[in-house]
């Protein structure tokens, strides 16, 4: 609406009388004094009896579209809220977690380094590296916590219902009960979780193996490698529900295509990692394998002990002179004429490569699995 000149007024603070405006007397509880002058107060207006449909309790109501309906938790305690499935916390636990999970399949075949063969230039023994031990004890026990805090988030996670009869353009309502919610993820993902999560090799490598020992002991690995790879099959399939919902939140796993491709990478060298590793633990059950046969071949008055091929035995006497008479170590010598095969394990044999220290066998092994890929 246009106004004429001559209907306008302008408000003065010298106390001076003033004329009416074209809407009638001048107000007071429409004014405001400042400063400058008079400036019309617009709280007034946002009150419910002005006008307004609903007032101002039907404002929040706009933020709802497109998102579930969530229950107040505001005074909740922080160990009894539920999470909300799209919020950005979740989202960025489960970039931590996917991250953790990279770590630990890295860590776990690192278990398959533990064998090793000593001894000096005429015999050999097998060993286990201690130090090793005790170092990818403690890694794989920290991303065994990161495991375990994913089981306790996805307890206190909501989740939409499938069959919801109120839905918001495609969205259904949020379950924010903890009792649904650990039902449902009791018969869902849960068995997976909990057998990653479980330190199967720790209790193998530092309770199981000690208590079994004996000085007539088969030295196989395969035990060892078995129980690593069995739980190495629910880690791996954890990463890809983790790169789906990440993809439904963000659409994208990472956000340039360097990240990407770096990321397929990564995947692409944990996969010789592990194909590195098991190569390895193969080669030295290969290599023991020859000893133990021509082993029980040996006859009196030297006879070979199996417990002689342990390294725990090798400053004795009884072993020292058996040491001294045996061929069992000239006849699996793999630069000699012998009739035992070692097959792919060759080169691992030939080379000393189970004889030497962890950074060049590893690094040998991650070549050879590159090559086999």
């Amino acid at each position: 609406m246009e106004l004429k000149k001559d209907k306008l007024v302008r408000f003065y603070s010298d106390g001076k009388r003033h004329k009416e405006t074209p809407w009638g007397k001048n107000d007071p509880s429409f004014l405001e004094k400042s400063s400058s002058g008079y400036k019309i107060s617009f709280s007034s207006v946002l009150k419910p009896e002005m006008g307004m449909d609903g007032g101002r309790n039907r404002l929040p109501e706009m933020g709802k579209i497109g998102r579930s309906k969530v229950l107040p938790q505001d005074n909740a305690l922080w160990y009894k809220k539920i999470l909300d499935p799209g919020s950005d916390i979740v989202l960025q636990w489960n970039w931590v977690f996917i991250i953790s999970c990279l770590v630990a399949l890295f860590i776990d075949p690192l278990y398959f380094y533990l064998p090793a063969v000593g001894g000096d230039a005429k015999t050999s023994c097998v060993k286990t590296d201690t130090n090793l031990r005790i170092v990818v004890t403690c890694f794989r026990t920290v991303a065994d916590i990161f495991y375990l805090l994913h089981i306790i988030i996805k307890f206190r996670t909501g989740y939409v219902a499938p069959n919801s009869s109120t839905r918001v353009f495609g969205r259904g309502e949020l379950v924010m009960d903890p009792k649904k919610i650990a039902r449902r993820y009791l018969r869902s993902d849960f068995f997976i979780d909990f057998i990653a999560t479980l330190p199967l090799p720790q209790i193998v490598i530092w309770f199981i193996i000690p208590a079994t020992r004996s000085p007539r002991t088969d030295h196989k690995n395969n035990a060892l490698a078995l129980i690593v790879l069995i739980q190495y099959i629910p880690r791996l399939y954890l990463i890809f529900p983790l790169s789906s919902q990440i993809i439904k939140a963000t659409g994208v796993v990472t956000k340039t295509a360097w990240a990407g491709a770096a990321y397929n990478l990564l995947l692409y060298m944990l996969a010789s990692h592990v194909v590195g590793a098991a190569w390895y633990v193969l080669s030295v059950d290969r290599y023991t394998s020859c000893w133990k046969k021509i082993c029980k071949k040996e006859f009196p008055p030297h006879r070979c002990n199996l417990s002689y091929l342990d390294c725990d035995t090798f400053g004795r006497s009884d072993r020292n002179t058996w040491a001294k008479v045996t061929d069992v170590f000239k006849q699996c010598d793999p630069n000699n004429d012998i009739d035992f095969q070692y097959g792919i394990f060759e080169s691992a044999v030939k080379k000393n490569v189970v004889k030497k220290g962890f950074l060049e066998k590893y690094f040998y092994c991650l070549w050879w699995g590159l090559q086999q890929l």
